[in-house]
């Protein structure tokens, strides 16, 4: 059984089918291709989580460094294996990965994935992909997904005494950052908790950063320490609002590798290819101005507390996501592309699919686009969704003794710098490196020019 991101025992088709055809050798890689672009946070979280799935299996789950062709084929013909079993994994590279493996002359044997439905199952009446979220989430819904599978309970002869492993290495220093409990049975009391204190509340609560309304399964789901579908049996049974917009989210999940499965290239470039021409600024000032919104040093206390955010637990609540992604590609003119890999390098929950395909939703450049004139305003979005200015007071400091009925407001908080009675933090506070109003005139001024050019050549 070749693990990948199915790190578990619970709900794990590939296993249980493994399962059945005799005594099973856990295997899981480390593959450089995977590591190199993942960051310090993510890594620390896969050894965490691989030291609890090979608790689980009573020490023996084989963990091997290197390539994957090279590595499973050497592991199969160590262990005499007729077969390997593994998920089937969608995404760009993993496809490709899997080919080499087979071109070895491995029988992978491939048996469920990461997802309720598996990408390029849910299509229109005509065969063709959905562009757009709404009809895909009927059609999903529709759809269905069978129940969980059932637990694998190790025992004689289920999994049987491999070739020595190699150890699972120390984790990567993490600074200050500090990630939630690793494994499957950290993820399944989540989703315990959860559905009993959060989800009936979740329609009502899900936007507003300071509030712990999250589920916060998504690092879970990125290295399949639950499944989607366990989650979704969860909901099942359950009414109101905020189940059927925690269900649309795991709904936006699915899309989204439907999406990165049918157009691969949407990952490093705009989905909409209209948006090639769109002009971005990649200069020495715009360096400079990414770098302060990378820090935390934009002067626009709701970015900035996002990205401290993401500095201090690998993690940014969704609502801020958009709100700081919106900041870099409209406010700083800055490529998506950098901001998604600084996601994808800081994110404990990194999923590439959602990851490119969020930002690029914010960028306006992708399915399901918000509307090129739509230009978040970081005042007003800190004012609408952190009212009480919870969330900005807990990650910028300096800002902590601020009224939260100007906490959000550059333009007031300067008013404040000259008085005697301010927080002595406000001084070390930056100011905004752009103006809002002059960069939502020219981001618009710029994204009109793609809307001509589209203009004049249908003309």
């Amino acid at each position: 059984m070749w693990f990948r991101r199915d790190l578990r025992l619970t709900d794990n088709p590939a296993l249980v089918a493994a399962t059945e055809h005799g005594g099973v050798v856990p295997v899981f890689v480390l593959d450089p291709a995977l590591l190199r672009p993942s960051g310090p946070a993510r890594v620390a979280f896969l050894h965490r989580c691989l030291r609890a799935l090979a608790g689980a299996l009573d020490g023996r789950l084989v963990v091997r460094n290197g390539d994957p062709a090279l590595v499973v084929p050497a592991v199969a013909a160590e262990v005499g294996a007729t077969a390997v079993f593994a998920a089937e994994d969608f995404a760009p590279y993993g496809r490709r990965r899997d080919e080499s493996v087979e071109r070895a002359g491995i029988d992978l044997v491939r048996v469920g994935s990461s997802y309720a439905v598996p990408p390029g199952t849910v299509v229109k009446g005509d065969g063709t992909p959905y562009k757009v979220f709404t009809p895909f989430y009927r059609g999903w819904r529709e759809h269905g997904w069978p129940p969980p599978s059932p637990v694998v309970v190790p025992g004689p002869g289920v999994f049987v005494d491999g070739p020595a492993s190699e150890p699972i290495p120390e984790d990567p220093d993490l600074g200050v950052t500090r990630l939630p409990e690793a494994g499957e049975p950290a993820a399944l009391d989540r989703l315990e908790r959860f559905l009993a204190d959060g989800v009936t509340g979740y329609a009502e609560h899900r936007n507003q950063p300071g509030i712990d309304a999250s589920s916060r399964l998504s690092p879970y789901l990125k290295y399949g320490c639950i499944h989607p579908r366990t989650v979704l049996a969860g909901l099942a049974g359950r009414g109101g609002e905020g189940v059927e917009s925690f269900r649309s989210e795991l709904g936006w999940r699915e899309f989204y590798a439907d999406v990165l499965f049918e157009r691969p290239d949407s990952a490093r470039r705009h989905w909409n290819r209209d948006f090639d021409r769109l002009h971005y600024d990649t200069g020495a000032e715009a360096r400079r101005r990414f770098e302060a919104w990378c820090r935390g040093r934009t002067g626009y206390p709701i970015v900035d507390a996002g990205m401290r955010q993401l500095l201090g637990e690998a993690w940014m609540h969704n609502r801020v996501r958009m709100i700081v992604a919106s900041f870099l590609v409209k406010d700083l003119h800055c490529p998506w592309t950098w901001g998604a890999r600084h996601f994808m390098a800081h994110l404990v929950d990194g999923d590439l699919a959602s990851n490119q395909h969020g930002w690029q939703w914010t960028a306006g450049t992708g399915t399901d686009a918000a509307p090129y004139h739509r230009v978040f305003n970081p005042v007003g979005q800190g004012q609408k969704f952190d009212p009480d200015g919870h969330y900005v007071h807990r990650w910028v400091p300096e800002l902590r003794g601020v009224a939260s009925s100007v906490v959000h407001d550059p333009a007031a908080l300067a008013r404040l710098r000259g008085r005697l009675d301010v927080p002595a933090g406000l001084a070390d506070y930056p100011e905004p490196i752009v103006d809002h109003a002059d960069e939502r005139v020219e981001a618009l001024a710029r994204y009109q020019e793609i809307r001509a050019f589209r203009e004049a050549e249908r003309a």
